[in-house]
């Protein structure tokens, strides 16, 4: 007998429907269990874990000959998900499962040997696919229940083991659909909780003002000083200063990390905005992503957020000249063998480095104590191309000990972020027609040409800046956009001197 169960392979980030055929023949000699249609290692064990299951369910396992196919053939497919479906397309294969109500359902779980279902990674992926096939119903473990629920207009069911489902699908005892809580606001105090708050650091006010600037448009920027100037606390506290995301950059964000694997268990739905940091010791799959079979890399798990890559120069110069596409693009593309795919990686790079080896190149009270070569060499380890794509550098200096010990109360993340939230409106209202571009630092040559409206003064400024600095093509549009984000924050419709002049500040004024 045949059975057929809808299941889902997740390819990148995007769930595509598997149509999972078991066939019975209680006639064949040689009892068998094979399965075919690219399965992976995980899936080849499965055969173990679902016989298993279905004994110590209390169900019948005649062992004979089974061939599961696993439709279509051509995609690979990875990772436990498939032990529930092929579960139960073997028991409706044996007349133990009704075959007549799997016909709009699609099932996705891991088995224990005692029957229990297992939490998967990609669920929320697999929702939306089944709902944009049109099913009625999907069916999880009940740890996923939650996240499922985030796609509205498809029931989930949350299934506790194999013999509670096999009693529900005979209407024995019937499984109450999950009940969504809806999506609620965020809540500010508890994103916020944990985080630096800009009003614990003293001094260095030009460079909280290029973080509220970065923020405020989406700008990459590099921080450069001596040791223990804040460059990596103030980068811990640019958190507390982005906007909050919407419910669809949360929905895209929390779908990047189902399929990472890395939702936390009391968080369907992520509501803060990924900061990543990872150690200058990464290799270069790690930052962009890859593997046989590619899986997200750290700027795709930034996605949305803050990709903060501390001691910049230490990194390996192969793994930073793979991000100049995606700072670019915002997406990374990755080519493998077996298929390419690709990841979104829209996020704000923050960079800190130490001018020299030693650290004290340019520092007024501590002498320096590398030579020319070593310094050019340090600087050099970041290329041109790289560094023209960073919208905002600034220097670091040493804190002076006045102000390290002043019990003077500085600006809090809270007041900085409102004006940061008012520069994102206008944005907002400015691209409301265009879904791709969220904020200034998105736009392209197109949307600079169509939104960066300059005063005539203006105009002979950036005339004046193009010749005697010799901007490229590329570092003149971020200045544009960084006067553009400027001029947002100070609530003017249009690009002036002074948001102009901040702008052109900002770029870098020697190699680093």
């Amino acid at each position: 007998m045949l059975a057929k169960v809808i299941s889902c392979a997740v390819v990148g980030l995007d769930g595509v429907p598997v149509t999972v055929e078991v066939d019975f023949s209680p006639n064949a000699g040689v009892a068998q269990f094979n399965i075919v249609g690219l399965p992976g290692n995980a899936i080849k064990e499965s055969r173990e874990r679902v016989r298993t299951a279905i004994k110590n369910s209390g169900l019948r396992f005649p062992f004979k000959r089974y061939t599961v196919n696993l439709a279509p053939a051509d995609i690979p497919k990875d990772g436990p998900a498939y032990d529930l479906p092929i579960a139960i397309g073997s028991l409706a294969a044996t007349d133990q499962a009704p075959v007549e109500s799997l016909e709009t359902a699609m099932f996705v779980g891991e088995l224990s040997l005692d029957g229990n279902l297992r939490h998967v990674k990609g669920v929320l992926s697999c929702a939306y696919a089944a709902r944009q096939m049109g099913l009625q119903a999907i069916y999880v473990p009940e740890a996923d229940a939650p996240e499922a629920a985030l796609i509205p207009d498809i029931d989930v069911i949350p299934v506790a083991t194999l013999g509670q489902l096999i009693e529900h699908l005979f209407g024995m005892h019937l499984i109450p659909v999950f009940q969504r809580g809806g999506a609620s606001p965020a809540d500010e105090a508890a994103l916020l909780a944990g985080l630096v708050d800009f009003a614990e650091i003293r001094g260095q006010e030009h460079v909280k003002r290029a973080l509220e600037v970065a923020a405020a448009g989406n700008h990459n920027l590099l921080l450069s000083g001596p040791p223990g100037a804040g460059k990596t606390l103030m980068a811990r506290a640019l958190p507390g200063i982005l906007p909050a995301m919407s419910i669809d950059e949360a929905l895209e964000v929390t779908r990047i990390y189902s399929v990472a694997d890395l939702l936390p268990g009391d968080s369907p739905l992520l509501r803060a905005r990924p900061y990543r940091a990872p150690h200058h010791t990464i290799s270069q799959a790690g930052l962009v992503g890859g593997g046989r079979i590619p899986r997200p890399g750290e700027i795709t798990l930034a996605h949305r957020g803050v990709l903060f890559l501390d001691e910049f120069g230490e990194f390996g110069r192969g793994a930073l000249e793979v991000m100049r596409q995606p700072i670019e693009d915002k997406k990374v593309t990755i080519s493998r063998a077996n298929g390419t795919l690709t990841f979104p990686a829209n996020f704000m790079l923050v960079a800190a480095m130490n001018p020299c080896p030693c650290g004290y190149f340019g520092d007024p009270s501590h002498e320096c104590t590398c030579s020319p070569g070593a310094i050019r060499r340090y600087q050099q380890t970041i290329s041109g191309p790289l560094l023209d794509r960073i919208d905002i550098h600034v220097d670091v200096p040493r804190v002076d000990y006045d102000k390290l010990t002043s019990h003077a109360q500085a600006e809090s993340s809270a007041a900085i972020r409102a004006r940061v939230e008012a520069a994102r409106a206008r944005q907002r209202q400015r691209f409301g027609g265009h879904g791709r571009l969220y904020a200034n630092g998105d736009m392209g040559p197109g949307d600079i040409r169509r939104y960066c409206q300059l005063t005539a003064e203006a105009e002979s400024l950036i005339k004046v800046t193009l010749r005697q600095m010799q901007l490229s093509a590329r570092a003149y549009h971020r200045v544009l956009k960084l006067g553009l984000t400027i001029a947002d924050l100070a609530g003017s419709p249009v690009i002036d001197v002074p948001h102009l002049a901040e702008a052109i500040q900002y770029r870098p004024r020697r190699a680093i």
